[in-house]
């Protein structure tokens, strides 16, 4: 099993996550973080660090989320790692209640 980051990160990218990760096992693209489902040993140490509280473990992705399993998948094999903590975007915190940003991600 991995663990998923799912739609309400995007437009927040924060990265309290990247900070705990053991394998670094994120990878970063303009304005979402994935997890290379690959590199992720199922710790778990990620979610209680999201302030967007966009992290699930795989068997627990809601039900209108679960196309993001595959989609980490597929941008975890196009983005870089992102082994360090950055600034979230500069508007993340409008954006952090916001639900259904599909539209708004940037490949």
């Amino acid at each position: 099993m991995t663990f998923v980051v799912t739609d309400a990160c995007i437009r927040c990218r924060y990265t309290d996550c990247v900070d705990v990760c053991p394998v670094d096992c994120f990878h970063a693209g303009p304005n979402f973080l994935v997890i290379n489902p690959d590199g992720c040993v199922d710790c778990g140490v990620c979610v209680p660090e999201c302030p967007a509280e966009a992290i699930y473990a795989e068997a627990d992705v809601p039900e209108g989320q679960r196309a993001f399993i595959a989609l980490n998948a597929e941008l975890a094999e196009q983005w870089p790692v992102l082994d360090a903590r950055e600034a979230p975007l500069a508007d993340a915190d409008e954006w952090k209640a916001v639900r259904n940003k599909l539209p708004h991600l940037k490949r």
